[in-house]
């Protein structure tokens, strides 16, 4: 059990190196600019060793998003008994914010992340990519505490659209050189602001 452990562990860091050493690499260079190949030497693997981990290119920049899909499902999943997914999230949105998380988009570093991003047709393909994954893994939640696929689909995309929107909203004004400090405390607003949309519907807007 003890070296199921460790191998374990092993496998972590080994997994984080390579992903660090990516991340270093791109910002440095841009993501088409560097090689899995480059990646792996910087790293000290081979390339299959690389794509081990990391099955797509992409998914080494972009490395946390099965655990975040993991993450944002279970906060609905095993939100307790009379608390909407809305709720959940809201709630879910505001520790990440509190704990200074990179995917609250609060963050100091986020432009060199933003700049590798967009500077890529293939990250980006991929970033809404995930988005979509987001929201069809709320949409089956949904369908299997409802069985209304209609509606289950409708709200899971607005709940989506919620966590993409408080996201980038944040970093937007960070990129636009504003003080990270500030918009991590103004933020706290956007995030209520983005969740009462959703749970009061758009209305009449903009009438």
């Amino acid at each position: 059990m003890a070296d199921h452990g460790l191998r374990e562990r092993k496998k972590r860091a080994t997994r984080q190196l390579i992903s660090n050493v990516a991340t270093g690499l791109f910002i440095e260079r841009g993501f088409d600019q560097v090689t899995v190949a480059e990646i792996a030497e910087a790293a000290g693997v081979s390339k299959m060793t690389v794509f081990n981990y990391f099955p797509r290119k992409e998914d080494l920049f972009l490395d946390r998003h099965a655990d975040r899909l993991a993450e944002l499902t279970s906060v609905i999943t095993s939100r307790p008994a009379g608390v909407s997914p809305c709720a959940a999230l809201r709630e879910h949105q505001h520790s990440l914010l509190a704990a200074g998380h990179p995917l609250s988009g609060a963050i100091a570093g986020g432009p060199g992340f933003w700049w590798v991003l967009t500077s890529s047709p293939a990250l980006m393909a991929r970033w809404y990519e995930q988005e979509r994954e987001i929201a069809e893994a709320f949409t089956s939640v949904l369908v299997s505490e409802t069985a209304d696929a209609f509606r289950s689909r409708m709200v899971a995309g607005l709940l989506t659209t919620a966590i993409a929107t408080i996201f980038s909203h944040a970093m937007g004004r960070i990129i636009a050189g504003e003080d990270a400090e500030v918009v991590r405390r103004e933020q706290v607003a956007f995030i209520d602001e983005a969740f009462d949309l959703v749970e009061k519907g758009v209305g009449d807007f903009p009438g």
